[in-house]
């Protein structure tokens, strides 16, 4: 777990877009009980993706369609492996 201060430099952001992002609902680290944020690995790798989409010029907007859609590919897709697994 990361705090944002090294989230923001492992994905080359500012503090505070990493917030903006979080109210976006791009981004859901959790908190310690004192309301820091923690970024996982999985963190990292949505901002990392998130960085990619603006890259190509998407909005924020955009942005959460694109992950929406890619969570739901990725869900799926277990879901199918699940059922061509042998009994």
């Amino acid at each position: 777990m990361f705090a944002i201060s090294v989230a923001a430099e492992m994905v080359s952001m500012e503090i505070q877009n990493l917030r903006v992002y979080e109210r976006r609902g791009l981004v859901a680290p959790d908190r310690t009980p004192g309301g820091s944020r923690l970024y996982s690995p999985d963190d990292i790798d949505r901002l990392h993706r998130v960085r990619e989409l603006l890259a190509e010029g998407l909005n924020l907007v955009g942005i959460a369609h694109v992950i929406a859609l890619e969570d739901r590919v990725e869900a799926l897709e277990r879901r199918l492996a699940a059922t061509r697994r042998p009994a």
